[in-house]
């Protein structure tokens, strides 16, 4: 089964998805859930793939935003040290390590508030080094204008990161220095430029289902999907105001099931996406993860290390893999490639 199949219309995007529709899909019974995500994800994909993408923190901590869970945050005090720009050759060697330890995407984050255009130069150095390697490129920087979106597409970038993080009503409960719609109005820059978007959220942090549902009912509503559709589970660290709280008992984590719905629900309204199971999977049983591939993820963060939180090993990774008979995506139409030769 590949992604050539032609996907049935019922199974077509949609942008015209209501807040309600997307609830209503939170809640059906479990197993009839999965069972449409499942079929969805079929028409789109082959379910025996995954993508595997490593993520290097290039500028870490000192950030100027108060995002209620993030380590990086100048806002609160993690015992993170605030680190300068990583110079490019390193970031290159970093990347050439994560190709050959089988990534197939690098993602490069810097904890900024917004790009500052005298990083452009040194960031285009990265992102020109890294795609030489072969690999797809990706890039989180914070908030960006239309002229830096196209530098950052210039200079080969082929997908760029920028979370909505929640749905729009619990938002303000999470972060305070930057709105939603600067959110909304940095993807569309993104989209003008001609790159990729990778837009996704954080789950597990005291929202509602229906804060859960609206998330995804942006993504749903946007112009054109999420390219990438990263969904986190809360890591809690503690010092920021969210992790203390979990850490405290004053908060429950997301219940395992609930998380599957959440997948099953993004892959049904966004089938095109690569949903990727991000944070958080260090803490999640191999059960659970298998029930999220089941549900439609089809994409990873792998490399023992997700910025600034952690991710299980490669060994770990492999014999998953093996367990559910899963492979890195393209690992098979490469070795037709090399045959056919």
């Amino acid at each position: 089964m590949t992604q050539t199949n032609a996907p049935q219309a019922s199974n077509a995007p949609r942008h015209d998805w209501t807040l309600t529709q997307v609830e209503a899909l939170f809640g059906q019974p479990f197993m009839e859930l999965v069972f449409q995500a499942a079929n969805i994800h079929r028409a789109w994909f082959d379910p025996s793939e995954v993508q595997l993408s490593q993520l290097l923190s290039v500028k870490t901590g000192g950030c100027a935003e108060n995002c209620g869970y993030c380590s990086q945050s100048a806002h609160f005090k993690t015992g993170l040290k605030a680190e300068k720009l990583m110079d490019a050759d390193v970031v290159i060697a970093k990347a050439r390590e994560a190709r050959d330890g089988g990534a197939q995407r690098f993602c490069m984050g810097a904890a900024w508030r917004e790009l500052k255009d005298r990083d452009l130069p040194k960031l285009a150095a990265m992102i020109g080094g890294v795609k030489a390697l072969g690999l797809e490129t990706c890039a989180t920087l914070g908030m960006l204008t239309a002229e830096q979106a196209k530098e950052l597409k210039d200079a080969g970038l082929d997908y760029y990161n920028h979370n909505l993080d929640t749905g729009p009503e619990y938002y303000g409960d999470i972060v305070t220095t930057r709105t939603y719609q600067e959110r909304l109005d940095t993807l569309a820059y993104v989209r003008d430029a001609g790159m990729s978007t990778c837009c996704g959220g954080i789950v597990g942090m005291g929202e509602t289902r229906r804060d859960r549902a609206s998330l995804l009912h942006q993504l749903a509503t946007l112009p054109s999907h999420p390219d990438s559709l990263p969904i986190n589970g809360l890591v809690p660290v503690s010092g920021t105001p969210l992790g203390d709280k979990v850490l405290a008992g004053g908060a429950k984590a997301i219940d395992a099931i609930e998380f599957v719905r959440a997948i099953a629900v993004a892959r049904i309204v966004c089938p095109r996406s690569m949903v990727r199971l991000s944070a958080g999977r260090d803490e999640m049983s191999r059960e659970l993860q298998a029930l999220c591939f089941l549900a439609g993820a089809n994409s990873i963060f792998v490399g023992g290390k997700l910025l600034t939180t952690p991710l299980p090993g490669q060994d770990e990774d492999s014999a998953l893999f093996q367990d559910l008979d899963l492979r890195p995506m393209g690992v098979r139409q490469a070795a037709e490639a090399v045959a056919a030769e």
